[in-house]
């Protein structure tokens, strides 16, 4: 948008006030399209990876209590038919839709199975992640680089995947599930937390290109939540941690995580902090990042 003045104050335009008044309908207008979309999930296809367990599981469900289509993906088709026969859904309102994230040309085929089943798609959950409980210098490249493909390339193939139909139908949302730890890097989640601080990045930019045509973005940066990630995380070597934290077992329930994300979601807002105590990291790395960087340096988990 060209600035309606000069350095001097005088108008460019003839009629600035006519200028000035489309300038706000334009607005309007993109936010009462906009608006309309977020609040009636009735009927919207929602695509949900990281879907067989955890938070992914947990907004499946909300997502279904709100009356939506869901499409479930995951690695492990079995726990997905669990989870679709719990929603409660028609099986016509669930497309249960095995994916890997790490085999990025498969992606373009998933894409037009949805598109064949639900003729749109309204949202993408970007849910599936691994994490990891290891030193740097005890951490193989190959696991580092195990997570950023999960956790960052995937999610990247898979929104360059569907952005073309969002974009052609000017309608469209990306929910991302980050973590507080895509603000705040603690010791023994280096690869995580670099792959979280990416998405977030990739996700700005990709709400800045794409907002005036209609494409919202949320974010989600969840602090600790009862889920198994932490049992899934892995170890330099490869291997699976196979226990959970004491923190994430304290954590919110995944449950509860869902609801607060998917009024965020009806709400239009950029991201949402899911958690307890530990979200104000969030805060004080942005205006204590000095106190913060002297709290995690001796920060350990159990």
């Amino acid at each position: 948008m060209v600035c309606p003045y000069n350095r001097l104050g005088q108008s460019r335009f003839a009629r600035p006030d006519l200028e000035l008044k489309k300038c706000l309908n334009r607005a309007a207008d993109r936010r009462a399209v906009q608006t309309k979309f977020m609040k009636n999930l009735r009927q919207k296809t929602v695509w949900i990876t990281g879907a067989s367990s955890g938070i992914g599981e947990a907004l499946a469900y909300e997502f279904a209590r709100q009356g939506a289509k869901l499409v479930l993906s995951a690695r492990r088709a079995g726990e997905l038919q669990r989870v679709k026969t719990a929603t409660g859904l028609p099986d016509a309102n669930v497309l249960v839709l095995p994916l890997d994230m790490t085999d990025g040309a498969s992606l373009p085929t998933a894409v037009e199975t949805v598109l064949r089943t639900f003729g749109a798609i309204d949202i993408v959950v970007q849910n599936a992640g691994i994490s990891q409980r290891s030193l740097i210098h005890e951490t193989s490249l190959d696991v580092d680089r195990q997570i950023m493909e999960v956790n960052y390339f995937g999610v990247v193939a898979l929104t360059k995947a569907v952005l073309p139909t969002m974009r052609e139908r000017k309608q469209g949302h990306f929910v991302v599930i980050s973590s507080v730890t895509g603000y705040v890097a603690t010791p023994l989640r280096s690869a995580y937390a670099a792959s979280k601080h990416a998405v977030r990045g990739f996700f700005d930019a990709l709400r800045a290109e794409n907002q005036d045509l209609g494409l919202r973005v949320t974010i989600a940066c969840p602090g600790y939540i009862r889920t198994e990630v932490s049992k899934n995380a892995l170890h330099g070597d490869g291997s699976q941690h196979g226990k959970m934290d004491q923190n994430q077992e304290k954590g919110m329930t995944p449950e509860e995580c869902a609801r607060q994300i998917v009024r965020a979601v009806k709400a239009g807002k950029l991201e949402v902090y899911p958690g307890g105590k530990e979200i104000l990291g969030i805060y004080l790395k942005r205006w204590f990042p000095g106190l913060v960087a002297r709290m995690v340096k001796n920060w350990n988990e159990a």
